[in-house]
Parts: structure tokens; C-alpha cells; sequence
């Protein structure tokens, strides 16, 4: 890895925006709208780069593809639903609304499920600075409401005469009647849930209230438990449809891999999301006999549910906070820098989304890269700047393994205590997220450390050529690549 690479090209692009990194010389220039920076180093075991090209976007140039794709996926979803609720409201308004009092007990079901979950901010995304996650907490009240009313078919014995549009009307309705007061007390709301919730509502609508209306639901399934199967599949399916609108939602705001985004999504619905499809069939089943003195019965379970969340996630926030608090000891005790432990996680957890990690590893993940230089305290004068790179193998080794003896003190899963052990081994033989640690724990150290080359650009793309001059024992090069992608679009490109 000493020798010196001529034909060595690095290179990260965007559709017009990014960067290119491309080696061709050395010194340093300016030249037309973009930004040149030149750094380099000659001879054996030299690491560097000939030439750093840096473009600043353009006026007229496009957005890349995947930014455009994202803007095209909101777009589509909410012109859809917007669409829809206008021609829903339109239609209600015309011909006026039916049955009321069913449509004012379901709607008020609706707004106080919404209103519910709004009104304490959901809890903030593990390493995302303190972030509100506007998909972190459940509406198992409203959903349940709203897909009750969706495949209601009679009251008290009665056929119901409400049809999808008035379904999508009282949605609608409900829905942002139940965001005044969160939005009055300054509590975080996020449209694409609205959005979402009148599409899904409008499908299992669409799905029940002519085949009910035609006979053909009674013809075909008749009363009994085939009814019953009927409409869990088609919840089921509602759900599913729900999970890849969200999961679309999310990757055209962050920009992270869909697919995990889409099983992060779909990993409650056994739990959280069974329980609403079976409230919403047995609220439809019993109002048809019984009347709508059920509804708000029914609502109590589901209530709880939504208490016992609010209960695990303030938990987890508190366990998570204990972790940061241990993390600081290190810098605290002036062993590493300030800040630098919470870098590590933040970036990590970043690069760990490229690599298409679940939301569980990742927290494991995050917790290795807040916990990775607890070892230090076992060394009696603090290294420069924290930095273990450049301190031999065998000394990163026992550091590493005295980290894990510590974390393993914790209580937290045994899986993080494996991954700051394994941190300073080659990474063929590192589980993935040591690897990630490592890589970008090197990248921090080398960007902020006194190991540091010129400018900040400058540094960075310094530090990303050494990890790549690294790739034959001590950094996975996926991982490398994977970091200066995250890295590209955090400077030119949308903010992951």
C-alpha cells in the first residue's frame, strides 16, 4: 500500500452537483465557478491526493436524479391525497352529509386519536441530534377510527348509507381537527401521516363499500367467519400499502436505502399493527348490531397500547442518555475531544443506513460508536487528540479489549461489547458495524486530529485517501466508499 498510484482515480459525482476527486498534480488553484484544491505527497508510503476537485454547483444545473425522484414521490403522494380529499369534500358538500350522528361519533374518535398522538413531541431519532421522529409514534386510536368507519356497512341492524367519499370526507376532517390544539401548543406534525392516512383510508373504502352496497360481500363471504377473514386480509393489505407509502415518504426525505426502510416499517405491524386491524373489524361488526355505544369501548385497549409505547420509548430515551453520559467519561476526563464520541455515533450511524442496516443493528451500532474509546481510561496519560491510529496494533488491541470488559458492565446487549473488542482486529475478521467504527472513527480522528492536512476540505479528502491506502488489512474498502458517499451528499447534496 506504500507504493505510489499514478492511475489511482477516487471519485464521487453527483449529476452536476457533488464532487470529483481526481489525481493529476499538485499545488493549488482556483478556476472558474467551481472550487480546485491541490494537495500532495511524493515517494514510497506517501498517502495523499495529487488533485482534490471540488465543483460547486451551478445556477442552471439540475438537481441529481435521486433528489428529483424524492421531490417526485412527495409530489405524487401528496397531490394524490390532496386530489382525493378536495373531490371527497366537494362531493360531501353537494349532497350533504348521511347518517351524522355516526359520522360525528367516528370523527370525534378520529380527531382525539390524532390529537393524542401529536400532542407530546415522539421520541427524537437516535443520533439525530436531538430530532423529533415524526414517524416515531403510533395513531392506533385514529387508524382503528378510521378504518372502522371505512368498512362500516349497517348500524344496529340498518344498512349504513355513507360511501367512500364521505368516508374520505370525515377523515379528512377528523384528521385536522385533531391537529389544532398540537399545532397551538407548538407540538412537531407531519402532513405525509395525513397524506397517508386518506389513501390507505380511501383503499380499504374502496375495497369494501360497493361490494357491501352491490351484495356481492353477502353473495360471496355472507355473514359468518368468512366475512371476518375478508376483511383482516384486506386491513392486512391496507397496512402493507401504508408501510411502502411511508417507507417512500421517508427515503424521498432522508435519502436513505428504501429497503430498510420499508422493514423498519413493516417490523410493528405484527404487533401495533394487528392490534388496529382487529379493533377496526370488531368496531365495524359490532356497530352493525349494537349501535355506536362500542366505539369509544373499544377505543380503551387501544389507548393503553399507545400509553405503554409512550412509557418504552421514554425508556430507551433514558437508556440511551445513560450511555452518552458514560460515553463523555473519555472526554471528560480529557482523553478524547469534546464532541468527538457523538461524531462518531452520528456519522456511523449514517454510513451504517448506506449499508442498508435495520433500525435495530443500527442502534446496537450506535451505542459501539459512543462507547469505542472507553478503553482509553486505562491509559495513564491521555494519547494527542485521542487519537489511536497511530499507537501500535497490539496497544490498539488491549485498549479495545479493555473497552469491551467495561461495556459489558453496562448492561447494554452483549453485541455492543463485541464490537468495541473487535474494533482494532484486521477487517476480515470484524463484524460489519466494528468495521463501520473503525473507518469512521479514523476518518474523525484524521479530519480533527493532529494529523490534519491544511483546510478542511483539504483534510477530509486527505483522510479519505489514507483509508483507502488502508483497504488491505485495516478498513473494509465497502465501508470507506460508503463513508465518502454519506460524506458527498452531507456537503453538495441533500443532508442526510
Amino acid at each position: 500500500m506504500g507504493a505510489r498510484e499514478e492511475g489511482r482515480t477516487a471519485a464521487v459525482t453527483g449529476e452536476g452537483w457533488g464532487a470529483d476527486v481526481r489525481e493529476k498534480g499538485r499545488g493549488a488553484r482556483r478556476k472558474g465557478p467551481g472550487v480546485v484544491l491541490r494537495a500532495g505527497a511524493q515517494g514510497a508510503g506517501a498517502w495523499g491526493i495529487r488533485t482534490a476537485r471540488i465543483r460547486t454547483p451551478r445556477p442552471n444545473q439540475e438537481c441529481p436524479p435521486r433528489q428529483r425522484h424524492g421531490a417526485l414521490t412527495v409530489v405524487a403522494v401528496y397531490g394524490a391525497a390532496g386530489a382525493l380529499a378536495v373531490v371527497a369534500l366537494v362531493w360531501t358538500e353537494w349532497h350533504g352529509v348521511r347518517q351524522p350522528e355516526v359520522a360525528l361519533a367516528f370523527g370525534a374518535l378520529i380527531a382525539v386519536g390524532e390529537a393524542i398522538r401529536c400532542v407530546e413531541a415522539p421520541p427524537a431519532l437516535p443520533g439525530g441530534g436531538g430530532a423529533p421522529d415524526p414517524r416515531g409514534e403510533p395513531a392506533p386510536v385514529a387508524a382503528a377510527g378510521a378504518l372502522g368507519y371505512a368498512l362500516l356497512g349497517r348500524l344496529g341492524g340498518e344498512s349504513a348509507t355513507h360511501g367512500v367519499l364521505q368516508v374520505v370526507t370525515v377523515v379528512v376532517a377528523a384528521s385536522l381537527a385533531g391537529l389544532v390544539a398540537p399545532l397551538g401548543l407548538g407540538c412537531p406534525v407531519d402532513p405525509g401521516h395525513t397524506a397517508r392516512r386518506v389513501l390507505t383510508v380511501a383503499f380499504a373504502a374502496i375495497c369494501f363499500q360497493p361490494l357491501h352496497r352491490t351484495g356481492g360481500l353477502a353473495s360471496s363471504f355472507g355473514h359468518g367467519p368468512y366475512l371476518v377473514g375478508y376483511l383482516l386480509a384486506l386491513l392486512a393489505l391496507t397496512a402493507l400499502c401504508d408501510a411502502v407509502l411511508a417507507a417512500a415518504l421517508a427515503r424521498a426525505r432522508t435519502g436513505w436505502p428504501y429497503g430498510p426502510l420499508l422493514r423498519d416499517e413493516l417490523r410493528p405491524l405484527p404487533g401495533v399493527g394487528s392490534a388496529v386491524c382487529a379493533t377496526a373489524v370488531v368496531m365495524a361488526l359490532t356497530v352493525s348490531v349494537a349501535g355506536l355505544w362500542p366505539v369509544p369501548v373499544l377505543a380503551v385497549p387501544l389507548l393503553l397500547i399507545q400509553y405503554s409505547y409512550r412509557r418504552y420509548a421514554g425508556i430507551r430515551a433514558t437508556y440511551r442518555q445513560t450511555i452518552a453520559s458514560l460515553a463523555r467519561s473519555t472526554e471528560i476526563a480529557g482523553y478524547t475531544p469534546t464532541g468527538h464520541a457523538r461524531e462518531v455515533a452520528v456519522l456511523g450511524r449514517a454510513v451504517g443506513r448506506e449499508l442498508g442496516l435495520s433500525e435495530p443493528r443500527l442502534t446496537v451500532l450506535e451505542y459501539a460508536a459512543l462507547m469505542h474509546d472507553i478503553g482509553q481510561l486505562s491509559l495513564l496519560d491521555p494519547v494527542p487528540a485521542g487519537a489511536t491510529e497511530p499507537l501500535p496494533a497490539a496497544e490498539q488491541r488491549r485498549i479495545a479489549l479493555l473497552g469491551g470488559a467495561v461495556v459489558r458492565q453496562t448492561g447494554v446487549p452483549a453485541e455492543v461489547a463485541l464490537i468495541v473488542e473487535r474494533q482494532a482486529d484486521p477487517y476480515r475478521e470484524q463484524p460489519l458495524a466494528a468495521r463501520i467504527v473503525r473507518a469512521v472513527n479514523a476518518y474523525t480522528e484524521l479530519v480533527s486530529g493532529p494529523a490534519a492536512e491544511g483546510v478542511a476540505g483539504v483534510a477530509a479528502l486527505c483522510a479519505l485517501e489514507r483509508l483507502r491506502l488502508a483497504t488491505a488489512r485495516d478498513f473494509d474498502p465497502v465501508v470507506v466508499e460508503a463513508l465518502a458517499t454519506v460524506l458527498s451528499r452531507q456537503v453538495y447534496g441533500r443532508r442526510r
